[in-house]
């Protein structure tokens, strides 16, 4: 389905789940603005083959997100992707300039994108924002005390916006994979991952595919009864 002329805005899309956001939603019809904070290398390749820009953006810095914004928008989709795993050891072990650094990226990013872009969404009277949360912002995952802080902050962040915007077309939710097969995951120790398996009823890793699908509904007018929500895709881990 073909969205009638508008734009999106994704993340973390040098790599992995927004990368294949992006392509997807292009494949929805969008103009896409993909973004990544280690856009150096200028092009990503999708899994498809097609080639997309990717222009380098620091979540963090409000000011730059505000200047993007500006230049590029406005936009009817925002897909916040841009994460990071954070420190892999016990909580009493962590740096605390670790810990600041995967607040600051996941959830503060994910507020200076969402703050800039939701004045635009409401003079359009439409728009849909989906926040990259986790199963382990609900569960909490052993040895990733600071990641799954931020993505149940991210969780909180999502509901609480999206009450505040339900009676203005603009659609606020959240999901929740479970471990995908991405290289952001390259980085986390074989134990915790094994973890992480075992927990997946399925028995198997996500596809950045799977994850695709959710966000090209949860960007489009096919979505328009549900908000402040929390979806999972997780292999049938989620207990609640």
């Amino acid at each position: 389905m073909t969205e009638p002329n508008r734009s999106a805005l994704v993340t973390g899309a040098g790599q992995g789940i927004g990368l294949e956001c992006a392509h997807r939603l292009r494949q929805d019809g969008l103009r896409v603005v993909a973004t990544d904070v280690n856009a150096e290398r200028g092009v990503s390749i999708s899994a498809s083959n097609s080639e997309q820009e990717v222009l380098r953006l620091d979540v963090t810095d409000l000011d730059a997100v505000i200047a993007l914004v500006s230049e590029t928008g406005p936009f009817d989709v925002l897909v916040n992707s841009a994460g990071i795993v954070g420190p892999n050891t016990f909580l009493w072990e962590v740096d605390p300039d670790d810990w600041k650094q995967t607040i600051d990226v996941n959830l503060t990013g994910t507020f200076n994108t969402v703050r800039t872009v939701v004045p635009y969404m409401r003079e359009a009277g439409w728009g849909r924002i989906v926040n990259i949360a986790s199963i382990a912002g609900k569960e909490g995952n052993p040895k990733l005390s600071a990641y799954s802080a931020s993505k149940a902050a991210v969780i909180g962040l999502t509901k609480s916006v999206g009450k505040e915007l339900a009676t203005e077309n603009v659609l606020v939710n959240a999901i929740a994979p479970a471990v995908i097969a991405t290289p952001m995951n390259e980085n986390t120790a074989p134990e915790v991952l094994d973890y992480m398996l075992s927990k997946i009823p399925m028995g198997r890793i996500g596809e950045v595919g799977e994850v695709a699908e959710l966000v090209s509904w949860l960007s489009s007018d096919r979505c328009s009864f549900s908000t402040a929500s929390v979806y999972d895709i997780s292999g049938g881990r989620a207990t609640y």
